[in-house]
């Protein structure tokens, strides 16, 4: 049975220094209250693996948290650039970042391969592209029993996955519906996983098109009212694009960027003395 446990503790218990870390959501139920607090707790030394880095990525590689990022994508979505993602990997600031690019395709098919506790999956892809040329981990394969040349990428298996989701019961079963990405097979993947949910309830009611993690598949989960804001979580709240536009200001600049990481600092302190 998963622990229920505060947000802080999930990340004390389950996130280390060195440690790979997922943290999967596509657009929807983006575990950005889970980055905010790896942040505050100064964690170091990451290899950060997520199929479509965006805002909260850009905030933990400009607070230093990361050495490396494997990847498929990475942007502002609708706005522009992630400047701190830019500023690592182009000027070494605050730390030089290592990246790894796959393309969805592939970072999907590496999530499976982990989950179904393979050491690679095979895929019709990057044939025409210049990634294999970049990236070590795309080889080329022969089938043997075709003779077609495959594209081979190695399984991704998480030292601990973070999500967000909907809601838990309070054996730790976790509800999630609406636009999911590959969050369970991510979860799946990992020897550690952490859940941060809207809210924990007695009883889980039937969504249509639900997705469920049982509770043996994860080790943790914590109550966060609004831990995917400023993304959205169906039927708890919109995804508030003010914000993702007001980020390219704060993202784009050192000192603001500066500033938004001492208040962040800030709002944990007065949250422990309320």
């Amino acid at each position: 049975m998963a622990d229920i446990v505060t947000l802080a503790e999930g990340i004390g218990d389950l996130v280390a220094d060195g440690d790979t870390v997922a943290m999967e959501g596509f657009t929807h139920l983006i575990p950005h209250a889970a980055g905010h607090e790896i942040i505050r707790q100064g964690r170091r030394d990451l290899t950060l693996v997520r199929m479509t880095p965006d805002i909260v990525y850009d905030q933990l590689i400009g607070a230093g948290c990361a050495r490396k990022l494997i990847f498929s994508w990475g942007g502002n979505p609708g706005v522009g650039s992630l400047h701190r993602f830019r500023d690592a990997v182009q000027r070494g600031w605050p730390v030089p970042l290592e990246i790894e690019e796959h393309s969805h395709a592939g970072m999907a098919n590496r999530y499976v391969a982990g989950a179904s506790g393979l050491p690679f999956a095979v895929l019709r892809g990057y044939r025409g592209t210049d990634l294999p040329e970049h990236t070590s981990t795309i080889k080329w394969v022969t089938c043997p029993f075709t003779g077609e040349e495959l594209a081979a990428v190695p399984a991704i298996n998480p030292d601990v996955t973070v999500i967000h989701a909907q809601r838990a019961d309070r054996a730790g079963n976790v509800q999630m519906w609406g636009l999911v990405g590959v969050q369970k097979e991510a979860v799946l993947a990992a020897e550690r996983s952490l859940v941060t949910v809207e809210e924990v309830v007695d009883e889980l009611d039937p969504v249509a098109g639900q997705v469920i993690l049982p509770s043996w598949a994860v080790t943790a989960v914590a109550e966060v009212p609004r831990g995917a804001h400023p993304s959205y979580a169906q039927g708890y709240y919109d995804r508030d694009n003010a914000y993702y536009r007001h980020w390219d200001s704060i993202g784009s600049d050192r000192e603001a960027f500066g500033n938004w990481v001492r208040e962040l600092g800030q709002e944990s302190v007065k949250e422990a003395t309320r």
